[in-house]
C-alpha cells in the first residue's frame, strides 16, 4: 500500500525530533557558509553574478566542485577543514555548465553550448580535480541538463533535455529537436567519447511523446538508470549497459489538500488542487529498487512534494502538502509563490551515514531542507535545514559526516545575499534550527513570518507577543510566542480588525501594552502606496479601537522609512509612547534622525534628535525600541548582509534625558550608549552569513531579553528567521 502522513503527525514528529533528539542520536547542523563570489577570476568584477548550482564531492571528500553557469564555468573548494572552506579557484569551460560529477580523480560536466534552444549543442567535459586541467571533450549534440556517474565508475549518464522556450507558443510542447539520453563508458575516471551512446526516449509519454524533456539521471548498484522526464510528467528506467528501455510509467498527479493557492499578502492553508500532475524533477534511487522524486513542476503541474516508487511504478509514498505545511510551521512559506508551486521540491540526495539511511529534499523557493529517515516504509522528517538562496544542489559526504548544499540564487545586483555553499555535519547534540515554530491548527500550520516588532506579556515571564509587516498586507496579525519551549512555539494568532474584517493598509513595525488588555501598533507607512504613517490602538480582540494620525509637522519631508517601533514609557494620564523613526526623514539633518513622543491622554507629540553611526556601505537606521528600567533600548543597524553587514548594535537612551521638543522647532539631542554588539550572535546562531534585518528586540517579565530577525517573507530572503535570548549581563 501507497502510505501517507498526516500534516499533523508531521509536523508534531518534526518539532519533536528536532528540538528533543533522542538520547545520543545525532543531528545536522550548519557548520560553515562560503560565498561562491571568492571563486571569482581575480579580472572579473566582485560584484559580478556567480551561482553554485549542482554541487559534487571529490573521493576523498575534501574538494568541492559545483557548476557555475553566469561565470561559464565550475568552482573548487577545499574543505580539509569543513568549518573553514577555502576558495579553490574556478575554471572556465566556455560554455554554460549545468551540472557535475565525479569518477575517481576527474569531474566531469555537462556544458550547455546552445547558440539557442532551436538549435541546442553541448559536450561533456573532463576535468582533473588536482591539476584542475580538462583532459578530454565529448560532443553530446545537444543541451545537456543532468549528469550521473555509475556506481561502479564504469560510465556516465547524461540527459539531454533541449529545453523548450517559455516564450514560442507559451511555452507549450512539442518543441523540436527532440531531447535523448547518453551514455559514455569511463576510463580512469575520463570520459571514453568512442564509447558514446544516444539513447532514444521518445514515444513512450502519454504527454507530447515526440519531445521528451529529459531532466534529470540517477544511476543505481545495478547499473539502471532512472530518467525523469519533466513536462512530459514520466519516468522511464533504462539499462545502462545496453541502452534498453526496462519500463517505464507516468510519474501520475496527486489531489492536494490543504495549501494555500493565492497570491494575495496572507498565508491560508485552505485551498484545494485536483488531479495535479507531479512533474519530477530531480530523482535517486533509496535503493536497488525503489525511487524518490521531487515534484517541482514546470509546465503544467508540480504538486509541492515528493513521491517514493518501486521501479515498476508501483506508488509506496505520497508527500502530499504535508512537506510544506512543515515548512510553513518554521516560517519558510514563500507566499508570492502560491500561486505558482508554493515551495517548489527541485532538489535531492540519498545517503547512508553510520548505517542509518536518509534522503533530503531540498525545496528551492523555501529555501531549505527537509532531512529524513528512509524507513522502507512511512520515510520520517526529522529536521527541516537552513540553507542558502534557491538550494539548487547537495551532496552528502558520509565518510566526514557531512551534507553540502549549493545555493543558486546570486542578489549581487541589489545589495542582497550572494550564493553560497553550505557545509552540515552530522553530530550528537540538539538542533540549531528552527529557533521558532507555529502550532498546528484544524490540522494547518499557523502561517508566519516577517516578524517586525516585539512586546513582552505583563504578568507572565517568556510569553511574547510579536507583529508582522506589509509582507502579509492582507493579514496583520499578533502572533503570540511562548519562548519557554525549545523551540520557541507561535501558540496563537490575533488578527487585526477594522469594523470586523482584516485591517488594510498597515505596515505593522512595532507593538507594545496599552496597559488596558490591549496593544499599540505603529505603523511604518508610505505615502507612495497611500498606507498612513501611524499609530493604532487595538483591544484585546484585535479590533482598532483608535487610529492616531501624525501630525503635519512631523510629516514634513516625510519617506517610507518611518515607524520602526514603540514602546510606552509611565503609566495612567502619564503614560507617553515613545517610537523610533529609521531613517532620516526630509526635514532631518543628514546622520540624525527623530524619537517621537506621543501622549495619548494630553495627545501632545514631540520629539528628541538620535544620533546615528556612520556606515560605509548602504545605510543606517533603527528598527526597535523597547523600555526597560531607567533607559529605552534601541536598534540600531546597517542594511548590509554577510560578511558587509558592520552595525547590528543594540543601545539605551536614559530615559531621564527624553525630554521631547516641539515638533518643527529645535529638538534635543540624546546620548546613547552602546548595550550590546549583536554581530557575535547573528554569526554564531547558525554557521550561516549575517542576515540584514534585525527588527525586534524586548525583554520579558523576568528581565529575559530577547531579539528575532525579519525574513522578508521568504521573498529575495533565505527565509531564516533567529529568535534567540541576549546576553547584557556584561554591559547591565
Amino acid at each position: 500500500m501507497a502510505f501517507r502522513f498526516s500534516h499533523v503527525a508531521l509536523t508534531a514528529a518534526l518539532l519533536t525530533s528536532a528540538a528533543f533528539p533522542a538520547a545520543a542520536e545525532p543531528v545536522f547542523n550548519r557548520i560553515a557558509s562560503f560565498p561562491v563570489a571568492k571563486n571569482l577570476p581575480a579580472d572579473q568584477d566582485a560584484k559580478s553574478v556567480t551561482s553554485a548550482e549542482i554541487v559534487t564531492a571529490s573521493e576523498d571528500g575534501k574538494t568541492l566542485i559545483y557548476s557555475d553557469s553566469p561565470l561559464g564555468g565550475i568552482g573548487f573548494i577545499d574543505i580539509t577543514d569543513a568549518k573553514a572552506p577555502k576558495a579553490g579557484g574556478a575554471l572556465l569551460l566556455q560554455g554554460e555548465p549545468t551540472s557535475v560529477a565525479v569518477a575517481g580523480a576527474k569531474v566531469l560536466a555537462g556544458v550547455n553550448t546552445s547558440e539557442n534552444r532551436a538549435k541546442p549543442s553541448g559536450k561533456l567535459v573532463t576535468v582533473d580535480i588536482a591539476t584542475k586541467k580538462i583532459e578530454a571533450s565529448c560532443d553530446l549534440g545537444g543541451q545537456p541538463d543532468s549528469v550521473a556517474v555509475s556506481p561502479d565508475k564504469t560510465f556516465v549518464a547524461i540527459a539531454i533535455e533541449n529545453e523548450r522556450d517559455e516564450e514560442v507558443n507559451e511555452g507549450a510542447l512539442p518543441q523540436m529537436p527532440a531531447g535523448y539520453l547518453v551514455t559514455v563508458g569511463l576510463k580512469d575516471g575520463a570520459a571514453d567519447c568512442a564509447t558514446l551512446k544516444k539513447i532514444d526516449v521518445t514515444g513512450l509519454s502519454e504527454i507530447s511523446p515526440e519531445d521528451p524533456e529529459p531532466e534529470f539521471v540517477s544511476i543505481n548498484a545495478n547499473g539502471e538508470i532512472e530518467l525523469t522526464m519533466q513536462e512530459n510528467n514520466h519516468i522511464v528506467i533504462i539499462d545502462g549497459k545496453t541502452g534498453t528501455v526496462k519500463t517505464h510509467f507516468s510519474a501520475g498527479t496527486v489531489n492536494l489538500e490543504g495549501i494555500d493557492t493565492k497570491t494575495d499578502g496572507q498565508l491560508k492553508f485552505t485551498d484545494k488542487q485536483e488531479g495535479r500532475k507531479r512533474e519530477p524533477d530531480a530523482v535517486k534511487w533509496l535503493d536497488n529498487d525503489r525511487i524518490v522524486i521531487a515534484n517541482e513542476g514546470d509546465w503544467q503541474g508540480g504538486s509541492r512534494g515528493f513521491t517514493i516508487f518501486d521501479k515498476t511504478g508501483k506508488l509506496l509514498y505520497e508527500a502530499g502538502a504535508s512537506l510544506e505545511h512543515a515548512v510553513a510551521a518554521i516560517g519558510h512559506y514563500p507566499e508570492k509563490r502560491s500561486k505558482a508551486k508554493g515551495i517548489e521540491p527541485e532538489g535531492l540526495e540519498a545517503a547512508t551515514f553510520d548505517g542509518q539511511k536518509y534522503f533530503f529534499v531540498l525545496a528551492e523557493r523555501a529555501s531549505v531542507v527537509a532531512v529524513y529517515k528512509d524507513t522502507g516504509a512511512e520515510p520520517q522528517l526529522t529536521q527541516l535545514l537552513p540553507s542558502g538562496i534557491s538550494p539548487e544542489g547537495a551532496v552528502a559526504i558520509p565518510s566526514r559526516n557531512l551534507l553540502v548544499t549549493a545555493n543558486e540564487a546570486d542578489l549581487a545586483e541589489g545589495g542582497g545575499a550572494r550564493s553560497h555553499v553550505m557545509l552540515y555535519e552530522r553530530a550528537e547534540g540538539q538542533a540549531a534550527y528552527p529557533q521558532l515554530v507555529s502550532a498546528t491548527v484544524d490540522g494547518a500550520p499557523i502561517g508566519w513570518g516577517a516578524l517586525s516588532g516585539l512586546v513582552s506579556d505583563a504578568e507572565k515571564p517568556g510569553i511574547l507577543y510579536a507583529v508582522s509587516d506589509s509582507v502579509y498586507g492582507n493579514q496583520p496579525s499578533i502572533y503570540t510566542i511562548d519562548a519557554t519551549k525549545k523551540p520557541a512555539a507561535i501558540t496563537s494568532v490575533l488578527r487585526v480588525k477594522r469594523d470586523g474584517i482584516a485591517a488594510q493598509k498597515l505596515d505593522i513595525e512595532g507593538i507594545t501594552l496599552d496597559g488596558k488588555g490591549g496593544f499599540w501598533l505603529a505603523s511604518e507607512g508610505d505615502s507612495a502606496k497611500l498606507v498612513p504613517h501611524a499609530l493604532y490602538n487595538v483591544n484585546a480582540k484585535g479590533e482598532i479601537k483608535a487610529e492616531i494620525a501624525l501630525p503635519k509637522e512631523l510629516l514634513a519631508g516625510d519617506t517610507r522609512f518611518g515607524f520602526e517601533g514603540v514602546t510606552m514609557v509611565g503609566k495612567g494620564d502619564d503614560a507617553t509612547l515613545w517610537m523610533a523613526v529609521q531613517r532620516e526623514w526630509g526635514t532631518d539633518e543628514k546622520g540624525f534622525v527623530k524619537l517621537v513622543s506621543y501622549n495619548p491622554k494630553s495627545k501632545e507629540w514631540g520629539a528628541v534628535r538620535y544620533p546615528l553611526d556612520k556606515t560605509e556601505a548602504g545605510w543606517v537606521g533603527l528598527s526597535e525600541i523597547t523600555a526597560q528600567g531607567d533607559n529605552v533600548y534601541i536598534v540600531e543597524r546597517d542594511n548590509q548582509i554577510g560578511d558587509k553587514a558592520k552595525i547590528k548594535k543594540l543601545y539605551r537612551v536614559a530615559i531621564a534625558d527624553l525630554k521631547p521638543g516641539k515638533i518643527g522647532g529645535e529638538l534635543p539631542l540624546v546620548a546613547k550608549q552602546e548595550a550590546h554588539d549583536f554581530l557575535p550572535d547573528l554569526k554564531a546562531q547558525t554557521n550561516g552569513y549575517v542576515v540584514d534585518k534585525l527588527e525586534g528586540f524586548t525583554f520579558d517579565k523576568a528581565g529575559t531579553a530577547y531579539a528575532v530577525t525579519d525574513n522578508d517573507g521568504v521573498d529575495d530572503s533565505s527565509g531564516e528567521t533567529l529568535f534567540f535570548t541576549v546576553n547584557l549581563k556584561a554591559i547591565n
